[in-house]
């Protein structure tokens, strides 16, 4: 006989312990900090990241000889915006890129930015650079026409060099003399006009590619130092197991083992290199005993399970306008499964201890929350903690960075003065990681007597979408220890943002609408971050819904979608995409299906509308994209083959996750363990043609684009796949044997 998951509050008290905390910040305050891992609005007049961080020289440095210092506190995580950043302030400063000294995400360097999520970089960080380059730019002016005692007017400049009408020139270093870049930024900045850009808008080459492409140290797991030693951890077979006894003896003489480290149900052992470790660690995974964990639900009623679950019902949109009389209604529930972030390369993480100082070069997704996480795990100061930010092969979302960032300092700590590598192996990282969480949601809309939306009522429920660390109780490591650290409580992301009901507001102009957010703070599988959040399932819903009442009022899903639609940019978005695809055009055929889907992310950030044409192989259930037309807006483009590169990769993401993710798990434990086990889309089944066209807006404001096409994807293919086996599904994954005829 199993045992069951109690979630009862009395008794996790009983298995843990309570734990009273308070807050000087605001209520707003504290949530958004939470959310984003952000610092507070100290000027809400400044643009972006400047509202928080508003001095100058936080941003950008000028040296004596010239050169410039760009520094950002966001982070490149395959998505491009490195070099998107380094072409905003090198359009505004007048700079080469490649003479830009560029440092990203560093606690001891750059501005606190929180985490590099939500597809804000661009809007936050990017904004921010726009307007101070271009401050600092005039400051540099203003500096020459002091010292070359001429009008700043008549000033110009480029490539770091301001130039007089006579011929005389200053490079940047010789101008900034005498003028203080320590000045808070003003809220208005003398930007370039848009239609004069020469860098902002072109397809410059990514700076983060060459070491990739050839083999180069480019990533963490790259990371070679002098000195440094390689450590394994042991993680137990399942969360609340404990460590019973190990053969600690017959490890500790093993070849190359520099030392066991044991502390409660936290295991690991440090050796001389990489293999040892790995052997060390297989032997004490041979020899430890451990208690068995609490049972895990059974996965063939998750949903059923989560729905009756305590929870904080939040009503997110409630409008009550006149509606005409409803003739047809339709009602839907939907789920998605437990999804791995599955990261290419287990996530891994480098620490030393020297001179009283704990210094980690980590692939997080956020430096400074880290940075104060590990700082109470370790109890040291803040300012005795560095996080600098080391690109990971594969991330998205919050996987095992963190908690394998945690590893690297508690085990530097045990060795102090020698640099440590912690890499976690496959079937940890996917036993351990924090899974985008499984969701259900439900859907009721009618239609009146003129094929118009009458009502809308929508309900999801999940469990939280964002449990990146902020204190130490969020990492895997300080919930093992003798003493374990406790999570904070979980906690709903406020909206716009939102967590597990990111886009449940649909865009759609609607007289009487509901959504309801049924926010689960516990549920039996840890669970955070991952790309695109709720929007994923909610607009896989919504999208689905828009088709289904559109067959009832016997009106072309695109024409019902403009219909219903007021907002001129989202309009303009659905009819290029129509057009470009030829959606008019198309032709039925036996068993191709066609979809057509929109979305703006977050209701905020970049439009998305895409027509995807699928076959299906009857005889096996296969599904083959063979193509998708996109149209996006996202403002002010900065790197055109960037956004493209996103929105492609978007695609392709979501594709996966709709069509064939989902993570096995039974009682005893998480069964995905490999890629045998965690299906994710092949190689043959990408694509075969996908078009992206981008409605750049100059001088625009930068809407983010990374995570805009996942929503968009889902509730395309699901569309396309109806039409092709003329049967609506409602539960992802999609693909599979239901789709034989």
């Amino acid at each position: 006989m199993t045992e069951s998951v109690d979630l009862r509050r009395r008794a996790i008290l009983r298995g843990g312990a309570l734990v009273l905390g308070f807050s000087l910040f605001p209520r707003a305050a504290m949530a958004e900090f939470n959310g984003m891992g952000v610092p507070p609005i100290t000027n809400k007049d400044l643009a972006g990241s400047l509202q928080r961080t508003p001095m100058l020289d936080a941003w950008i440095r000028i040296s004596p000889d010239g050169k410039v210092t760009v520094f950002t506190g966001k982070v490149e995580l395959g998505t491009g915006v490195r070099t998107a950043l380094l072409q905003v302030a090198a359009e505004q400063l007048d700079v080469a890129p490649a003479a830009i000294n560029f440092i990203t995400a560093d606690t001891g360097q750059t501005p606190n930015e929180g985490f590099t999520a939500g597809s804000h970089t661009m809007a936050d960080s990017g904004t921010a650079l726009l307007n101070a380059a271009a401050q600092v730019r005039a400051l540099v002016v203003q500096g020459a026409a002091s010292q070359l005692k001429v009008d700043a007017a008549v000033l110009s400049t480029s490539n770091g060099v301001v130039t007089a009408p006579d011929g005389r020139k200053l490079h940047y270093g010789e101008a900034v003399r005498g003028v203080n870049l320590h000045q808070t930024a003003k809220v208005k900045s003398p930007l370039k006009d848009a239609h004069s850009y020469s860098v902002i808008g072109k397809s410059l080459p990514r700076v983060d590619i060459p070491a990739k492409l050839t083999g180069g140290a480019a990533y963490v797991q790259d990371m070679r130092m002098p000195g440094m030693v390689h450590a394994r951890v042991v993680r137990p077979p399942a969360p609340g197991a404990h460590l019973l006894s190990a053969d600690f003896q017959a490890v500790q003489h093993m070849p190359g083992v520099l030392k066991i480290h044991v502390d409660g149900n936290y295991l690991a052992v440090i050796a001389s290199d990489e293999w040892q470790a790995i052997q060390a660690m297989r032997a004490l995974y041979a020899s430890a005993k451990w208690s068995p964990g609490p049972a895990l639900p059974s996965p063939d009623n998750i949903h059923a399970t989560l729905r009756a679950l305590p929870a904080q019902d939040i009503v997110i949109a409630n409008k009550h306008g006149p509606a005409d009389k409803a003739v047809v209604t339709l009602k839907h529930r939907y789920t998605k499964q437990y999804v791995l972030h599955g990261s290419i390369g287990p996530s891994c993480s480098v620490a030393l201890l020297e001179e009283g100082k704990m210094t980690v070069w980590t692939h997080t997704q956020g430096v400074y929350p880290l940075r104060s996480a590990i700082a109470e795990l370790l109890a040291m100061p803040f300012d005795s903690v560095r996080c600098i930010h080391t690109e990971g092969a594969g991330c998205y979302g919050q996987n095992g960075a963190d908690d394998v960032a945690a590893d690297a300092a508690l085990l530097a700590r045990a060795m102090p003065g020698r640099p440590v590598r912690v890499q976690l192996m496959r079937d940890q990282e996917n036993q351990w990681e924090p899974y985008a969480p499984a969701m259900s949601s439900q859907l009721s809309a009618s239609l009146d007597a003129n094929g118009k939306i009458c009502d809308w009522q929508y309900e999801l429920w999940s469990g939280s979408h964002n449990e990146r660390p902020g204190n130490a109780g969020k990492l895997l490591p300080a919930q093992l220890l003798a003493k374990p650290f406790i999570p904070s409580p979980s906690q709903p992301m406020p909206m716009p943002e939102g967590g597990g009901d990111r886009n449940a507001i649909p865009l759609y102009t609607l007289p009487t609408s509901k959504v309801v957010n049924h926010f689960l703070p516990v549920t039996p599988l840890r669970t955070s971050a991952m790309r695109s959040l709720g929007a994923h399932i909610n607009l896989f819903a919504i999208e689905g819904m828009m088709d289904e009442l559109a067959a009832a009022a016997k009106t072309d899903p695109v024409e019902f979608r403009l219909r219903h639609m007021d907002d001129p940019r989202a309009r303009e978005v659905m009819a290029r995409a129509a057009k470009e695809f030829g959606w008019n055009k198309r032709k039925k055929m036996r068993d191709h299906g066609f979809g057509f889907a929109f979305g703006q992310y977050k209701n905020i950030m970049a439009y998305v509308a895409l027509a995807v044409e699928v076959r299906v192989e009857r005889r096996t259930g296969a599904v083959s994209i063979l193509r998708v037309t996109a149209v996006v807006d996202c403002g002010q483009g900065v790197n055109p083959d960037g956004i493209r590169n996103q929105i492609e990769g978007g695609i392709l993401q979501s594709s996966s996750w709709t069509l064939y993710e989902q993570l096995l798990f039974k009682p005893e434990g998480i069964a995905s363990v490999d890629w045998a086990t965690y299906p994710i889309m092949r190689y043959s089944n990408v694509p075969q043609q996908v078009d992206v066209l981008i409605i750049d807006r100059p001088g625009a404001a930068f809407l983010g684009v990374a995570e805009a096409a996942q929503g968009p994807m889902a509730g395309a293919l699901g569309n396309a796949l109806a039409d092709a086996v003329g049967q609506r599904l409602f539960d992802l994954p999609l693909a599979g044997p239901h789709l034989k005829s």
